[in-house]
């Protein structure tokens, strides 16, 4: 069988990565695991233990602040990637992809790039690193697969020609998600804002949405005050800050953080009634450490919108980057980035106006779309491709 190498550096993830064990009985796929993983790695899927420049320093922010200053890279990785038909890889700056595109040459094997990126930051915005990772990138893949159309038209504006890319959505475990059922039927309404928390992710708005709601400046359709509850799931550098903001809006009872794990995920989607994601676009051009500024970020996709999808759970989200792409088709409220008021309107005249709990049926064309198989099957595709041409 064709042998398939997936390489994400320190960023393999199960939510990802679950399309390739539909490939199995055609692909012999696998992965490259790092020490430095930062996430649980996948399961059914053969992991390819190596060695990266990051493992051999220290942990936490010195090491972190090391690397940014020599850069990453794999240690006598050489043999794994012999051994590739196709290695799959992502992004444009990133050192991994950058590491199998300096060995394509080498190995003879086909470069695949999933692109998620959507804005073209091209040479000027990109720190040293980054510019000479993009070079090698840009010229030696193969294919690369844009998750949206947004991803692609950067892509073009990257000089990237139409040959060598296919716009391939990513795929979650719609069954999982859609399978699981609350435990009773819930008593209140529960608010669920799923994402890191940094600003960018916009818990800050969803906060203001929910003390307009609590405070009456906005109800639901028959003229009573609603207090929903608001979980906020993630982890970041703002998590304080959002608690002292929760505190200050009299919130501080009606607000609840956690870290929840991806299998975890499912439970929580089923006992919401609605899900918020409150994304605005980041432009504050912060300085990398001794480089160039790292200026702008959007949305790029957002797969809690697909994992809530087929949760048949209501969704309100802002038109930031591409999620009014990814939601085409769907049941869902859209409003402005931080728009808190267009938010609370939102959910008091849709979720908060229906039962604690209740279900949205979305299309199933939409939810089939970011299925597991379905991306499995496009990736067949794309692979396919490559090898008939080589």
């Amino acid at each position: 069988m064709p042998r398939i190498l997936l390489v994400r550096g320190q960023l393999v993830t199960p939510w990802e990565l679950g399309p390739w064990r539909e490939l199995e009985e055609r692909f012999e796929v696998s992965y490259l695991l790092t020490r430095s993983n930062r996430y649980q790695p996948p399961e059914g899927l053969r992991d390819v233990p190596v060695r990266a420049r990051r493992d051999l320093l220290p942990r936490g922010r010195i090491g972190d602040v090391a690397v940014a200053l020599l850069g990453d890279g794999y240690l006598m990785a050489d043999g794994v990637f012999a051994g590739a038909d196709i290695v799959h890889a992502e992004e444009l700056s990133f050192w991994f992809s950058a590491e199998a595109a300096k060995r394509k040459r080498r190995h003879g094997f086909r470069l695949v790039q999933t692109v998620w990126e959507t804005l073209p930051h091209l040479v000027t915005y990109r720190n040293r690193h980054a510019r000479r990772y993009r070079q090698l990138v840009l010229a030696e893949t193969d294919l690369f697969l844009p998750a949206t159309r947004r991803a692609a038209d950067a892509l073009r504006l990257e000089g990237v020609e139409e040959e060598r890319m296919l716009v391939l959505a990513p795929g979650i475990n719609t069954e999982r998600f859609g399978a699981v059922e609350p435990l009773g039927a819930p008593s209140s309404h529960t608010i669920l804002s799923p994402g890191r928390l940094v600003w960018e992710k916009g818990h800050q708005d969803v906060l203001r949405a929910l003390v307009a709601l609590h405070r009456g400046l906005v109800r639901p359709p028959g003229g009573e005050v609603t207090r929903p509850r608001l979980l906020i799931v993630g982890s970041g550098p703002e998590r304080q800050r959002l608690q002292s903001y929760a505190a200050e809006l009299g919130l501080e009872d009606a607000v609840e953080f956690q870290s929840l794990g991806y299998e975890e995920m499912p439970r929580a989607f089923a006992t919401a009634s609605a899900m918020v994601l409150a994304s605005q676009p980041a432009a504050s051009a912060s300085y990398h450490p001794f480089d160039l500024p790292r200026a702008f970020w959007e949305e790029q996709f957002g797969l809690v919108l697909a994992e809530a999808m087929a949760a048949g759970l209501a969704i309100v989200a802002t038109t930031n980057g591409a999620i009014p792409e990814v939601l085409e088709g769907a049941s869902a409220d859209l409003v402005a980035p931080g728009d808190w008021m267009g938010m609370a309107r939102a959910l008091a005249a849709g979720p908060l106006a229906r039962a604690p709990g209740e279900r949205i049926p979305q299309p199933p064309a939409v939810i089939d779309r970011y299925s597991n198989r379905e991306a499995a099957r496009r990736l067949a595709g794309a692979y396919d491709r490559l090898l008939a041409g080589a």
